[in-house]
């Protein structure tokens, strides 16, 4: 199973995210590092889980402020090699391209994360995965509830070849996995890579996760609590 770490920006720092809930969450308290500075937490992450990817929630732009674009750079200068999942509220592929020219020629690593929840229409839905073969699509819900205005969910013929499967009320909730939800989409296209989200307690969920169709996962209060062991070599 491949682990790509996240890690929330609200304001510069790194945030702990619970079940959703943006506006509650707190500055991130780690067994792996002090503080909450971006960089430190993104070369630890990726060093803890042996990856060359990293998973990205800029939630200033996500409630409708500012991306925070000197943080994501910064964190690109950091890391010569990583491919940079970005999920910054992009309600089209014009707002990709955006965020992409602010940052700079270090943006070419920044792979763009268009999630059901924030893209506005069926139209900006289409328009935003034409001629991104490379982009991630996540497809969001939580409660129960399919959170997708453009309908990404019944578009299978759309997805892109990475789709993460959200369960928002699972993130940094000790809840387990959504494998009943993964095996939904896994179902709607079989040849999808399906990066998992949410709901990670331990390594057994891990192996349940990959049995049940997951490429990868995404995850941060596991590794947080300590409760992932270093990836070995």
């Amino acid at each position: 199973m491949i682990l790509i770490p996240v890690i929330d920006l609200m304001r510069g720092r790194v945030v702990r995210a619970v079940r959703g809930h943006r506006a509650s969450y707190q500055p991130i308290v780690s067994t792996l590092c002090e503080g909450s500075d971006p960089v430190t937490l993104a070369h630890v992450l990726c060093t803890h889980c042996r990856s060359r990817q990293l998973y990205a929630a800029d939630l200033d732009a996500l409630t409708g402020g500012t991306p925070q674009t000197g943080v994501l750079r910064e964190i690109l200068q950091a890391l010569p090699e990583l491919e940079f999942w970005v999920d910054a509220g992009f309600a089209d592929g014009a707002a990709a391209d955006r965020l992409r020219e602010q940052v700079g020629p270090l943006a070419e690593r920044i792979v763009p994360v268009l999630a059901s929840e924030s893209m506005a229409s069926p139209a900006a839905l289409r328009q935003a995965l034409s001629g991104r073969p490379d982009a991630v699509l996540s497809l969001d819900r939580r409660d129960g509830r399919r959170m997708d205005p453009a309908g990404a969910w019944d578009a299978p013929t759309l997805w892109p070849r990475r789709v993460i499967v959200m369960t928002l009320e699972r993130v940094g909730a000790d809840a387990g996995p959504d494998l009943g939800t993964l095996r939904e989409v896994q179902a709607r296209s079989t040849g999808t890579q399906l990066i998992g989200a949410g709901g990670i307690r331990h390594a057994a969920d891990l192996a349940q996760a990959e049995a049940a169709g997951a490429h990868a996962w995404l995850v941060a209060s596991a590794l947080h609590d300590g409760r992932l062991p270093p990836v070995a070599a």
